[in-house]
């Protein structure tokens, strides 16, 4: 064959047909933001410490009687632990210095005991995990009530206008009116000593239900005021235009338009909004007007260490540190989880 027959005749290998080879599909736009998510070493690596301090708390029982060997709400005034063959007292009385009263024993760095006992001889690490799992609990709960609640009004305000609009944004005005801390105090003082009842449903003054619904409302108003604006604007959006000229019915434009554009300004918010409201139950059980006793949490822990701040800094020190470890993996795990649904944000990336 000459040189021109096989230019002709053109590369050996199999012949095709001349149609064009199927793409491979495009992945939809959550799982572009998982996989963003997931390149993100700062939000990943604050994810696992997230599900870290998670699980630790949940372990608490197993950690309070596989481990510790103590009960982390029942008083241990005359408990006596060995140390290194020795016998020492949990709780001793002092004199000395600012020590005055009842002296608890500081971290043994044990099983038993590891972060030293509180003023009532009650081992301050496995109250530190039982104190976890409520204030986890509230954060994360209330979160998730206040974007409902927020998505609810922020969409019905921001789609339907006027008079709808300006009731809710007036409702929402009134509440950002207060203080969150002074507001959020006020409801629990009234709420906190006495059960509430709606209709079949009765929160007793001890239980978890009434700091999650008061801190959860408190925030609406910033929650749901982004979530109006962003609504008021994919109103005037083509392809909301398109289906009203197309005569869609509202439910179908709010299900089919609206929400799914919505629904990522809301994710972003879950995790700061936990982060938040962590701290605000942690203020409200250091002022005694957030978890009840015999329950605890970070807050009411740190309470209980105040009086031992010059002695035992330690029993306050610990819930506040995982206190704070918690908000801030919340904090850049939110950022990450920001800048992985904002669409602007992956092509600046890609750029």
């Amino acid at each position: 064959m000459t040189t021109l027959d096989a230019e002709v005749a053109g590369p050996k290998g199999p012949v095709t047909s001349g149609r064009p080879s199927p793409s491979a599909p495009t992945p939809g736009p959550w799982w572009q933001a998982w996989r963003d998510l997931r390149r993100n070493r700062v939000a990943m690596g604050s994810l696992v410490v997230l599900v870290l301090i998670v699980v630790m708390c949940i372990a608490a029982p197993l950690y309070e009687s596989a481990i510790a060997h103590t009960d982390a709400f029942t008083s241990n005034v005359q408990g006596v632990i060995v140390i290194d063959g020795e016998q020492v007292k949990v709780l001793e009385t002092s004199s000395e210095g600012l020590g005055l009263g009842v002296n608890p024993i500081g971290p043994t760095w044990t099983n038993q005991y590891l972060l030293g006992a509180d003023n009532q001889g009650r081992d301050v690490a496995a109250r530190m995990l039982y104190g976890g799992r409520n204030s986890i609990l509230i954060g994360f709960a209330s979160a998730i009530l206040c974007c409902l609640v927020a998505g609810i009004v922020g969409i019905v305000a921001g789609f339907f206008g006027r008079g709808v609009d300006a009731v809710l944004s007036r409702g929402l005005d009134v509440l950002w009116a207060f203080p969150v801390y002074l507001l959020a105090i006020c409801l629990s003082v009234v709420l906190i000593n006495s059960s509430v009842s709606v209709g079949p449903v009765t929160l007793t003054s001890g239980s978890l239900w009434l700091p999650i619904v008061i801190i959860g409302l408190v925030y609406v108003p910033y929650v749901a005021r982004p979530v109006r604006g962003q609504v008021m604007s994919l109103r005037e959006r083509e392809f909301v235009q398109a289906a009203v000229g197309a005569g869609a019915p509202d439910l179908r434009l709010l299900r089919r338009e609206i929400l799914p554009n919505v629904l990522p300004t809301i994710i972003v918010f879950l995790p700061l909004m936990a982060a938040i409201n962590m701290l605000t139950e942690a203020a409200l059980s250091f002022l005694s007007i957030g978890v009840q006793p015999p329950e605890a949490s970070w807050g009411t822990i740190i309470n209980d260490g105040v009086g031992l701040l010059y002695t035992r800094p330690w029993v306050a020190l610990a819930p506040g540190i995982m206190l704070a470890l918690t908000a801030v993996v919340l904090n850049l795990l939110g950022d990450g989880v920001r800048d992985s649904l904002d669409p602007k944000a992956r092509l600046r990336g890609g750029v």
